[in-house]
């Protein structure tokens, strides 16, 4: 609308410019002609832009093809795609490093296509049109969101934040439904992505075609892509709120009390007679030496009937009068154990996966 009110203005001085031949008036015409010729291509080449009677500028040539929302960025050089989404990153410390968290909203629309087959497959709805008419109504219709997290279980998504510099600036996770309009992200990935959680936004992808979701799931889960392709460091590592909680897990002090097994340590835990960081000697397994072949005791305890205590920095060793070792004791903390714990079932984890 803008541009035709300007090449109307410059029509009608072109025409008048062409009806007079009188000198003056004709080199008049001529400044008028370029004047009218200069807005209509850019509003703003002399000096105040033109404005309408509400005293709203005109758009220009230049205006409507140039920047971001012009013409080329907008329409021809880029285009928005389909089965994708964009929201804000928030954390999410429940996660496990192959999930994420997908607002309710966008997973709705993004696996809306399956959602209306299974809903038609399973008898649900009789036809397209009745199908989406539950999904529009899914507040009332509680099966929409149970056929949505069947359809979910099985499908990956990708996740990508700009600018992708490297392989891991996109990655694949399985997704969970979560409430809000924030997607939820695992602290453990964000270095991949060089995210933080400040109002940093993310891409959320799709994949379509079997290949799509086959190359997803063997090359591009979170949980596979440990190590850095440019140098082999982990790439996953704990920093900042999680280096405080790691501390104060595996912190305690020289004196605390003996556990037969980490069950009698954690029912200890659970009676309120020890804390995380309490300090407790753990019965270890005889087959599991911890003692090197260099290190020698710091005291040694003999008993009357000829039993000893040998005492080293982090150990304790009991020995019968026939000088066999009878038990182990190794010096830790409860939040040691529950970490180690979780390490040994993640490893596990990860080898019944990989099998």
């Amino acid at each position: 609308m803008d541009d035709s009110v300007l090449f109307t203005s410059s029509s009608s001085r072109i025409e008048a410019h062409y009806s007079d031949r009188w000198g003056d008036v004709v080199i008049s015409q001529v400044k008028l002609l370029q004047e009218a010729v200069d807005i209509l291509l850019d509003t703003g080449v002399r000096g105040e832009p033109k404005r309408d009677g509400y005293n709203k500028v005109y758009k220009s040539f230049s205006d409507i093809i140039g920047g971001k929302e012009g013409r080329f960025r907008e329409t021809l050089l880029g285009k928005r795609v389909d089965y994708s989404g964009r929201s804000v990153i928030v954390v999410g410390p429940s996660l496990s490093l192959h999930q994420c968290g997908l607002p309710r909203e966008i997973a709705i629309e993004l696996f809306q296509t399956f959602l209306i087959r299974d809903l038609i497959r399973k008898h649900f709805a009789s036809n397209t049109a009745t199908a989406k008419r539950q999904i529009k109504e899914r507040e009332k219709e509680p099966i929409v969101w149970e056929i949505l997290q069947e359809v979910m279980q099985g499908h990956p998504v990708l996740l990508n934040r700009a600018p992708t510099l490297h392989r891991l600036g996109i990655l694949a996770f399985q997704p969970i439904l979560v409430g809000g309009r924030a997607i939820c992200l695992h602290p453990l990935v964000c270095k991949g992505f060089n995210a933080d959680f400040d109002g940093d936004q993310m891409a959320v992808h799709l994949p379509l075609s079997l290949e799509a979701q086959a190359e997803a799931r063997l090359l591009m889960f979170s949980h596979i892509n440990l190590l850095s392709p440019a140098i082999g460091d982990p790439i996953c590592v704990p920093t900042q709120d999680m280096l405080i909680g790691l501390y104060v897990l595996t912190i305690g002090n020289r004196r605390g009390i003996c556990a037969n097994s980490s069950y009698d340590a954690l029912g200890a835990y659970r009676q309120k007679k020890i804390g995380l960081d309490s300090p407790l000697w753990l019965r270890w397994k005889l087959d599991q030496r911890v003692v090197g072949s260099s290190e020698v005791p710091i005291e040694v305890q003999y008993e009357s009937l000829g039993a000893s205590h040998e005492i080293y920095g982090h150990y304790l060793i009991i020995r019968s009068t026939k000088d066999e070792i009878r038990y182990i004791y190794i010096r830790t903390t409860l939040g040691h154990i529950s970490f180690y714990r979780e390490i040994e079932e993640a490893v596990q984890g990860f080898s019944r996966a990989r099998i």
